[in-house]
């Protein structure tokens, strides 16, 4: 729950969203998938092994941002990047398939098409009444060059803004440089702006040291030691956040 506070009230001009754990999530669970993938070519997998082992080698990578590149070497390095947590992960789950090019290509294939994905329950109203509200709106997420086409293919990339994906902003949250990329998308200061995403680290403290409002959206599971009214359980709470009126820390 949101709640009012004794400071004092800021204009908020814009919201800034994570996609993946704010907006989507994959349509069923990545070791599902990945496992799923696997048996078309001949290996056999425990799903929740291979969630856990991607799990832990998505933590080690380093950040999914390429500076100075650009397309088509931009495309080549972001598969990269995955082909290399892909390989990781199959091998410590022990489930690596002996065709592993084409078995990468199918999955990487997966995770473009829009279908992989769902929005959560409450996503389109939501930002429909933020734009109703008169605010500007932009993603700002660490995803690849896949993200615009899955958000056109979910339907709400007009409700959503421009997108900045980390690889091609060159450098990923919590860096400040790719929060104050989607504000200069939109024209608007670091503190007319709050940011709603699930990543404590990257999400809600990368924000706040980009000089931004913050906002952690918690859909399940134990909550972290900061502000309750800072705390959301779906994006609907951003509504009641900017109706109470945002406050400066």
């Amino acid at each position: 729950m949101v709640t009012n506070s004794t400071r004092t009230s800021r204009k908020i001009k814009a919201i800034l969203l994570d996609a993946a754990g704010t907006l989507m999530e994959p349509a069923e669970p990545v070791g599902h998938t990945y496992a799923g993938i696997a048996g078309r070519f001949g290996r056999t997998a425990d799903p929740d092994r291979v969630l856990r082992a991607f799990g832990a080698v998505f933590q080690s990578m380093p950040p999914m941002a390429f500076p100075t590149t650009k397309n088509p070497v931009l495309e080549a390095r972001e598969r990269a990047w995955w082909k290399t947590l892909v390989c990781r992960a199959m091998t410590a789950a022990d489930a690596m398939p002996d065709e592993f090019d084409a078995y990468f290509d199918t999955l990487y294939a997966h995770y473009a098409d829009p279908a992989a994905w769902r929005l959560y329950p409450e996503i389109v109203t939501s930002l429909g009444q933020l734009r109703e509200r008169g605010l500007a709106l932009a993603v700002a997420s660490n995803f690849d060059s896949r993200l615009p086409g899955i958000l056109e293919g979910l339907g709400i990339a007009e409700l959503a803004g421009p997108v900045i994906y980390s690889t091609a902003a060159g450098v990923a949250k919590p860096g400040p440089g790719i929060f104050h990329q989607a504000l200069a998308a939109l024209g608007v200061d670091p503190a007319q702006a709050v940011h709603v995403g699930d990543g404590l680290e990257p999400d809600y403290r990368g924000a706040l040291a980009a000089g931004l409002s913050a906002l952690l959206l918690v859909r399940q599971g134990e909550r972290p030691a900061i502000p309750a009214d800072h705390q959301l359980t779906d994006l609907t709470g951003v509504l009641t956040w900017v109706d109470n009126g945002p406050r400066d820390d």
